[in-house]
């Protein structure tokens, strides 16, 4: 029998209450953004009831753990978490004996929907490799909403994501984070009042794309730096540029008005602390030259990811609030992840830095509880004790801290965004599944329910005829 999946998708999109509005970014100067409303999130939470999950054990995603606890929702938020809690009238009860409850798990670095599946060339839109810096490209102008693996990471209690762009170029582009939700449009996804992040790269990626590949320029990592310095300092000057015409329209209503540029809108909006930088670099020595150069024009970076050797200046990354977006043991596939190792994330944690554990992964990401498991083990192992409630933040506070939306998400707190995982045991267990999914409090998800169950149009139209057949 066909699953009425459709009619699912259709009311998860669409939505039937109205969409939370504090935008997380300050507002946007009408110089650097396309007309108004372009571009923006039409994403609307889904009408649910009220639910309490009781008597489970609850990882909150800010290191505290609670037994026997549980987790009231209603109108898409969390209304209270703890002990005791008793459900109102109209409340629907999920009993959690035995079970788990989390935030529901960020991943801060994806390709989903820009490197979708199938896996083919007419797919590949994740990366702009025209010339080493494609500032102005905008993940979601590539993201297709048909990708089968958002739903896939939706059954492994994914519920937002960073979707980036590739890192072939010094610059890449701007990235997108979504809520994961069935839509039909990536505006339909967009996490509202999120702000873009853009994506950076150093090392061996641009060096071989452009040096050895192409035979331009960058072709070594001191080309990579003077690439950086240069893209920014034009940048520095056309804001100036765009500030003093602004200053000059009480004045001098004629100036002229100076021609816009889509690059130097993104990078002019780095400079502004308007996006944040979320960098691709795997050596600690090239980690610390880019937290140079960021001093040097003022920007943050909030996140380095992959940093296989961030636990060489794990207390350097403390000292200057960046996240490591790392893996918990991929290591060795080129020279500069070879110093990688299992007991990075512990390194990191013990020096008090922001950890992260992200897939970059189309089949990592269905398990990033497993990945985190990983390192807390590694942790463990060599006596630096992590346990699940820290554990937990890597998958969920941290990761919201790097994208700009702890505010709303990442832990289990009164008013925050319903976004929370139900788990038939410890998450950090090798046979844990995600047993209920919920976001802004609507079940997205149920392993018992097939109507819950989301598949893209794109799967359900490749099937033959006789399996759709009522």
């Amino acid at each position: 029998m066909r699953r009425p999946i459709l009619v699912f998708s259709c009311v998860l999109a669409a939505g039937c209450a109205t969409p939370d509005s504090a935008p997380l970014a300050p507002a946007v100067p009408a110089r650097a953004e396309p007309a108004e409303g372009a571009y923006h999130s039409t994403y609307h939470r889904i009408d649910s009831p009220p639910v309490l999950i009781t008597n489970a054990t609850v990882l909150t995603g800010d290191g505290r753990r609670l037994d026997d606890a549980g987790v009231l929702v209603r109108d898409g938020v969390i209304e209270s978490v703890g002990t005791g809690l008793q459900a109102p009238d109209g409340v629907q009860v999920v009993d959690g004996s035995g079970k788990w409850v989390t935030p529901g798990l960020i991943d801060s670095h994806s390709h989903l929907g820009v490197y979708p599946s199938p896996v083919v060339p007419a797919h590949a839109d994740g990366n702009e490799m025209t010339d080493p810096n494609t500032a102005e490209v905008w993940a979601e102008h590539g993201v297709w909403p048909q990708d089968p693996g958002f739903d896939a990471a939706r059954a492994g209690g994914i519920t937002a994501l960073q979707v980036l762009p590739g890192s072939a170029n010094l610059f890449g582009g701007r990235t997108v984070t979504l809520k994961n939700v069935p839509a039909g449009t990536v505006q339909a996804m967009k996490f509202p009042g999120a702000p873009h992040g853009l994506k950076m790269a150093c090392g061996e990626n641009p060096k071989r794309i452009y040096g050895a590949m192409l035979q331009k320029f960058p072709m070594t990592r001191m080309g990579d730096v003077a690439g950086y310095r240069a893209a920014f300092a034009k940048a520095a000057d056309y804001r100036q540029k765009w500030r003093e015409y602004a200053e000059s329209q009480g004045e001098d209503k004629e100036k002229p008005r100076p021609e816009r540029d889509l690059e130097l809108d993104t990078l002019a909006k780095v400079l502004e602390g308007e996006i944040a930088v979320h960098h691709h670099c795997y050596r600690a020595d090239e980690m610390a030259l880019v937290l140079d150069v960021a001093r040097e024009f003022g920007y943050r970076v909030a996140s380095f990811h992959h940093a296989t050797e961030a636990y060489k200046i794990a207390d350097l990354l403390a000292a200057n609030d960046v996240c490591a977006s790392i893996w918990a043991d991929w290591w060795g596939f080129k020279m500069e992840a070879l110093d990688g190792i299992r007991e990075n994330a512990a390194l990191l944690q013990r020096a008090g830095a922001c950890v992260i554990i992200h897939s970059d992964s189309s089949t990592g990401i269905q398990r990033l509880n497993q990945e985190a498991a990983k390192a807390m083990a590694s942790a463990n192992r060599m006596g630096i004790e992590v346990d699940e409630a820290q554990a937990i933040r890597w998958l969920t506070q941290n990761p919201a801290k790097a994208l700009g939306i702890a505010g709303r998400t990442g832990t289990l707190a009164a008013g925050k965004m319903a976004d929370l995982v139900l788990w038939d045991r410890n998450p950090f267990s090798v046979y844990a599944k995600a047993e209920k999914v919920y976001v802004d409090g609507a079940l997205v998800f149920d392993r018992a329910d097939p109507a819950r169950q989301a598949e893209s149009d794109f799967m359900l139209g490749i099937l033959p005829a006789e399996a759709v057949q009522p």
